[in-house]
């Protein structure tokens, strides 16, 4: 059995001048070693899915188990320790800190994880350079061209080899070669022990991954397991 995300009855809603309901009672498995890619128009609760199971944000109802042990979402230190060393995240935005660079926002997430320095800097050029950037390792992100950050980004997420990547539309800002060449990248990541989660407005990249999730009405369909 390789089930290792479970979704059950995950329901968000947010509450203001109205109560408006996100996500309804979504019942899914997400198994290791395959990609998955999330469907839906802006609003539809992609952002949403993909910050609940990041343990970013809690849900109204509903429960997360990875493998096989529920979240107790009030445990934030123990949750927050376990997305740095099984979470990597990719964000359409690189969200690379600005003055620091690359290989340092690469080590620094390997630092939150609790690893030794010396051991985060020399994974961290190891990881960049297999991303091709190793004439990049000293560059701030003001010198980096889009595609070369979201490549740092990549490096980022996966310095604590990450049993889960989710990327939230990661090639939504960048033009159409470069998106490929990062889509690429991104599906190389994929191995028997790690599973991605990849939200895009794309569907040409949606029909690359093994099973294409639809978000419809505050749920999700899939097409193709």
């Amino acid at each position: 059995m390789n089930n290792y995300i479970e979704l059950n009855n995950l329901t968000k809603s947010f509450t203001g001048k109205r109560n408006i309901k996100v996500l309804k009672k979504i019942n899914f498995k997400f198994k290791l070693g395959k990609v998955y890619s999330l469907m839906g128009p802006s609003g539809s609760g992609k952002s949403t899915l993909l910050n609940l199971i990041s343990l970013i944000d809690r849900p109204s109802k509903g429960l997360i188990r990875y493998n096989g042990k529920q979240v107790d979402f009030s445990l934030n230190k123990e949750n927050d320790l376990f997305r740095a060393n099984n979470i990597g995240i990719i964000y359409q935005q690189d969200n690379l800190l600005n003055d620091f660079t690359a290989l340092e926002n690469v080590y620094l997430s390997s630092l939150a994880a609790g690893n030794i320095k010396s051991d985060a800097k020399n994974k961290s050029q190891i990881i960049l350079k297999k991303v091709g950037l190793s004439s990049r390792l000293h560059h701030y992100p003001s010198e980096l061209s889009g595609g070369e950050k979201q490549r740092v980004a990549i490096a980022r997420a996966l310095i604590n080899e990450p049993k889960i990547i989710l990327a939230d539309e990661p090639t939504g800002s960048l033009d159409k070669k470069t998106s490929e060449e990062i889509f690429s990248l991104l599906k190389t990541q994929v191995n028997p022990k790690r599973l991605i989660i990849f939200a895009t407005h794309n569907r040409f990249f949606a029909n690359k991954s093994d099973c294409l999730l639809e978000m419809v009405d505050g749920n999700v369909k899939s097409t193709n397991v």
